[in-house]
Protein backbone atom coordinates (compact mmCIF):
# COMPACT_ATOMS: atom_id res chain seq x y z
CA UNK A 1 0.00 0.00 0.00
CA UNK A 2 1.27 3.01 -0.75
CA UNK A 3 0.17 6.37 1.56
CA UNK A 4 1.31 9.89 0.92
CA UNK A 5 3.91 8.54 -1.72
CA UNK A 6 5.79 6.27 1.00
CA UNK A 7 4.97 2.44 0.24
CA UNK A 8 4.00 0.83 3.40
CA UNK A 9 5.43 -2.94 4.53
CA UNK A 10 3.24 -6.17 4.40
CA UNK A 11 2.67 -7.73 7.84
CA UNK A 12 1.25 -11.14 7.79
CA UNK A 13 0.07 -12.51 10.75
CA UNK A 14 -0.13 -16.33 10.79
CA UNK A 15 -2.65 -17.49 13.09
CA UNK A 16 -4.82 -21.49 14.37
CA UNK A 17 -8.44 -21.37 14.68
CA UNK A 18 -8.79 -22.16 18.43
CA UNK A 19 -5.54 -21.21 19.35
CA UNK A 20 -5.79 -18.51 22.50
CA UNK A 21 -2.72 -16.88 21.51
CA UNK A 22 -4.24 -16.02 18.33
CA UNK A 23 -7.28 -14.75 19.64
CA UNK A 24 -5.67 -12.23 21.44
CA UNK A 25 -3.32 -11.30 18.39
CA UNK A 26 -6.58 -10.43 16.33
CA UNK A 27 -8.45 -8.65 19.35
CA UNK A 28 -5.25 -6.44 19.78
CA UNK A 29 -4.99 -5.67 15.96
CA UNK A 30 -8.94 -5.04 16.13
CA UNK A 31 -8.24 -2.62 18.75
CA UNK A 32 -4.88 -1.19 17.15
CA UNK A 33 -6.43 -0.57 13.84
CA UNK A 34 -9.19 1.29 15.01
CA UNK A 35 -6.48 4.10 16.09
CA UNK A 36 -5.39 6.53 13.45
CA UNK A 37 -2.09 5.71 13.51
CA UNK A 38 -2.52 2.38 12.54
CA UNK A 39 -5.62 2.57 10.69
CA UNK A 40 -4.42 2.38 7.01
CA UNK A 41 -2.00 -0.39 7.83
CA UNK A 42 -2.66 -3.67 6.14
CA UNK A 43 -2.55 -7.34 7.71
CA UNK A 44 -2.67 -10.19 6.05
CA UNK A 45 -4.37 -13.20 8.21
CA UNK A 46 -3.08 -16.67 6.98
CA UNK A 47 -4.41 -19.59 8.77
CA UNK A 48 -1.62 -22.01 9.02
CA UNK A 49 -4.23 -25.15 8.89
CA UNK A 50 -5.89 -24.41 5.53
CA UNK A 51 -3.27 -21.73 3.55
CA UNK A 52 -0.96 -23.73 3.46
CA UNK A 53 0.48 -22.09 0.19
CA UNK A 54 0.99 -19.07 2.24
CA UNK A 55 2.32 -20.36 4.61
CA UNK A 56 5.82 -22.32 2.73
CA UNK A 57 7.78 -18.87 2.05
CA UNK A 58 7.97 -18.80 6.39
CA UNK A 59 8.60 -22.49 6.88
CA UNK A 60 11.15 -23.21 9.33
CA UNK A 61 11.30 -19.51 10.39
CA UNK A 62 8.59 -20.12 13.18
CA UNK A 63 6.88 -22.99 15.78
CA UNK A 64 4.57 -21.32 17.70
CA UNK A 65 1.49 -19.11 16.72
CA UNK A 66 0.71 -16.10 16.09
CA UNK A 67 3.33 -15.06 14.56
CA UNK A 68 4.24 -11.95 13.08
CA UNK A 69 6.43 -10.98 9.66
CA UNK A 70 6.75 -7.43 8.28
CA UNK A 71 8.03 -7.53 5.00
CA UNK A 72 8.99 -11.11 5.40
CA UNK A 73 11.08 -10.54 8.53
CA UNK A 74 10.25 -11.82 11.58
CA UNK A 75 8.62 -9.35 14.31
CA UNK A 76 7.59 -11.69 17.08
CA UNK A 77 6.38 -15.21 17.79
CA UNK A 78 4.47 -16.10 20.64
CA UNK A 79 5.59 -18.39 23.62
CA UNK A 80 3.49 -20.11 25.78
CA UNK A 81 2.49 -18.35 28.71
CA UNK A 82 2.41 -14.75 26.64
CA UNK A 83 -0.56 -12.49 27.97
CA UNK A 84 -2.44 -10.13 26.32
CA UNK A 85 -0.35 -7.10 27.11
CA UNK A 86 2.97 -9.18 25.77
CA UNK A 87 0.72 -10.36 22.78
CA UNK A 88 -0.71 -6.06 21.84
CA UNK A 89 2.68 -4.60 22.56
CA UNK A 90 4.12 -7.01 20.05
CA UNK A 91 1.25 -6.40 16.93
CA UNK A 92 1.69 -2.81 17.70
CA UNK A 93 5.45 -3.08 17.47
CA UNK A 94 4.86 -4.99 14.19
CA UNK A 95 2.05 -2.07 12.88
CA UNK A 96 4.72 0.18 13.41
CA UNK A 97 7.02 -1.21 12.04
CA UNK A 98 5.10 -1.62 8.63
CA UNK A 99 4.62 2.26 8.52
Amino acid sequence: MVKGGISMKKVTMIVMPGCPYCANAKKALAALQKEAAYRDVQVELVDETSEADKVKPYAGAYYYVPTLFVNHDKSYEAHPGDTYEVICEAVEKALAAAK
